[in-house]
């Protein structure tokens, strides 16, 4: 065995010197298995991607990812007239199921999609899931209003579409760039994101506000389908670890093998609980702000219509800037601190902090302090989006990164925002009911503004969880480092396909990897 790799952890994969054992994967799930003296050569059938159709994927991907944001924050823009629609007006812990039950579909499914994203197509798997989206998203809008239980299945349902596509996606633009070239690609397609979600309160809410809450949910579903027309006809799936290994494909282990060496990547585990607080504020924050807006405006007499609009247009605007720093810093600093990607986003928690406090205790009294401070809180918690899944790629070797991403989804979702919206409803009417069982909106808004103050702890233990991954992160991206280039010197290398024309392009072959 090579001598630098003498240190490396038994529960990692090693290619071995010799070239031996059995490819089990390939880019697209169509394996062709042919004798090569004692090991076994896994071709796919799929040619490296290159060039405009590698950025035309990025921006097809971003496209279905801001997509999928404006249909979910969609809900959130219109809770009230939903709520007055199904005649739960008085229990905000009713409608706060509806988030509840979209992130418990969304949760339980990625496993099931990371485990078929390593393995098996992922245009095809994409295009099922947003097909299936569109369908449910679409049903939502003809539910009767005596059929709350039906509308809560079908938003249930939206989840699983949205798992399909959630945690592949990222994994085809891993396989396409490295480096800062990949950061800068991850973070225009974790753009859609905030901005997915400023559009989903400000066209839902003014769909609604034209049409009817309803219309809101019939507007996204064609776009879905266009979309799956161009993941189809414009992508060609790249290799898995293509960008990496010189478009040699490291092949898959067992599925347990895999959970359990991303048990013991410490960087994975602190980077996934740091998402994890990330996904508990904002999910808390999407669904429960506005209405708490909406409250103190009725409390004001004023015309709350305009609420949405604004958080929607404070979302997009702090998305692009908090994003865009997140990585701009990212960029610059790398060559000073290796780790400055982690500390970076916990910073940026910590210091949304005092502007979140500061933004619920003036609401009521300042409207426009309130929106300053939520701008700025905002800022910090975006720093993280393009960030967070980068750590995730760098520190996780190719064919496991669908179900690292998976598993990151699961527990960011489980311990996060499924949980949000519902437990702050649940200590808003809870509260509410112990004082004084009052229904005005003044005690809407004060229930509301107690509960919403859970969110800033929160907010300190994501960031504190981002920083410990500082701890572990230049060792881990190491290890992967050693392993992917262990790949590139130990198989033969090829003749580039670029240089060849057409059907002449030779397939690169796949090389088991054993522990």
């Amino acid at each position: 065995m090579d001598a630098r790799l003498d240190n490396m952890p038994d529960d990692e994969p090693l290619i071995p010197p010799d070239g031996g054992g059995v490819g089990t994967q390939d880019g697209a799930g169509d394996l062709r298995g042919k004798e090569n003296g004692d090991a076994r050569v896994i071709s796919p059938s799929k040619i490296p991607v290159a060039g405009f159709r590698a950025y035309a994927t990025v921006v097809i991907l971003f496209t279905v990812n801001l997509l999928n944001y404006v249909d979910r924050y969609t809900v959130a823009a219109n809770l009230l007239d939903i709520q007055k629609y199904f005649n739960i007006e008085d229990s905000n812990s009713a409608a706060g199921i509806l988030q509840t039950v979209f992130i418990i579909s969304y949760m339980v499914m990625c496993p099931i999609f990371g485990f078929m994203g390593d393995r098996y197509s992922r245009k095809l798997v994409m295009s099922f899931g947003v097909l299936f989206w569109a369908a449910m998203t679409l049903s939502c809008s003809f539910v009767p209003s005596d059929k709350y239980w039906a509308f809560v299945l079908l938003r249930g349902l939206v989840g699983v579409g949205e798992a399909s596509y959630s945690t592949i996606a990222s994994t085809l633009i891993a396989d396409l760039f490295t480096g800062n070239q990949r950061t800068r690609m991850l973070t225009l397609f974790y753009f859609a994101i905030p901005v997915g979600s400023g559009l989903g309160y400000i066209a839902g809410g003014g769909v609604a506000n034209a049409w009817g809450w309803q219309w809101a949910f019939r507007v996204t579903p064609p776009f879905g389908v266009l979309s799956v027309f161009l993941i189809m006809v414009c992508i060609r799936e790249p290799i898995r670890g293509q960008a990496e290994t010189g478009n040699k494909a490291i092949a898959n282990t067992d599925y347990c093998t895999d959970l359990k060496a991303l048990g013991k990547n410490k960087s994975f585990i602190f980077n996934s609980l740091g998402f994890t607080g990330v996904s508990w504020v904002v999910g808390a924050l999407a669904l429960w702000a506005p209405t708490f807006v909406e409250d103190i405006y009725a409390v004001h007499r004023m015309d709350s219509s305009d609420v949405a609009f604004i958080f929607g247009a404070i979302t997009c605007v702090t998305g692009f800037l908090g994003t865009g720093i997140g990585t701009a810093l990212a960029q610059v600093l790398r060559k000073y601190n290796h780790k400055v990607d982690p500390l970076i986003c916990g910073y940026g928690m910590l210091v949304s902090v005092p502007f979140l406090f500061f933004a619920f205790t003036y609401a009521y009294t300042n409207l426009f302090l309130a929106w300053s401070f939520v701008f700025l809180a905002e800022i910090g918690l975006f720093l993280n989006w393009g960030l967070v899944p980068d750590m995730l790629l760098y520190t996780v070797i190719p064919p496991r990164r669908s179900t690292a991403n998976a598993c990151q989804m699961v527990m960011g979702h489980l311990l996060g925002d499924a949980l949000s919206p519902w437990i702050l409803g649940f200590i808003s009417d809870q509260i509410r009911y112990k004082w004084s069982s009052d229904t005005t909106a003044f005690a809407q808004m004060m229930s509301l503004q107690y509960s919403l103050y859970v969110a800033t702890f929160v907010t300190v233990l994501g960031g504190g969880a981002f920083l410990a991954t500082a701890l572990f992160i230049e060792k881990d991206k190491a290890r992967v480092t050693k392993i992917v280039e262990s790949a590139k010197e130990n198989l033969d290398p090829l003749e580039s396909p670029l240089s060849l024309p057409g059907d002449q392009q030779p397939p690169p072959p796949i090389i088991d990897i054993v522990y």
